[in-house]
């Protein structure tokens, strides 16, 4: 089987980090986005980090839809990952990896 040990990492990421949020939820409720944009304003690591995550979480939702030739689909998904994260983007990867049958290039640059 190709890239195992990269399918593996996206199925626990995807698991971990949904059963955090689950929690988070659970724990604090639905005001991430208040505390969010609160440690971003700031200044202090929190902040740092927190704005740091969000050019991440930007940039794959930009590559969905630019790998995708920003079809209708892909602006949904693209979108979604950059506000949702790892609990889209890895199962997402994980998709492509076997419509691409493992090839990471074509993973990561469709049909280009």
């Amino acid at each position: 089987m190709k890239n195992k040990l990269l399918k593996l990492l996206l199925i626990a990421q995807t698991i971990i980090i949904l059963v955090y949020t689950i929690m988070a939820f659970k724990n604090e409720g639905a005001g991430l986005l208040a505390i969010f944009l609160s440690d971003i304003r700031s200044f202090t690591w929190n902040g740092q980090f927190n704005l740091d995550f969000s050019a991440y979480l930007l940039l794959s939702g930009l590559w969905i839809m630019w790998r995708n030739k920003c079809n209708p689909f892909s602006i949904l998904v693209g979108l979604t990952a950059s506000i949702l994260g790892i609990i889209v983007f890895a199962p997402y990867l994980l998709y492509l990896l076997w419509k691409e049958q493992g090839d990471l290039r074509k993973v990561m640059i469709g049909s280009r």
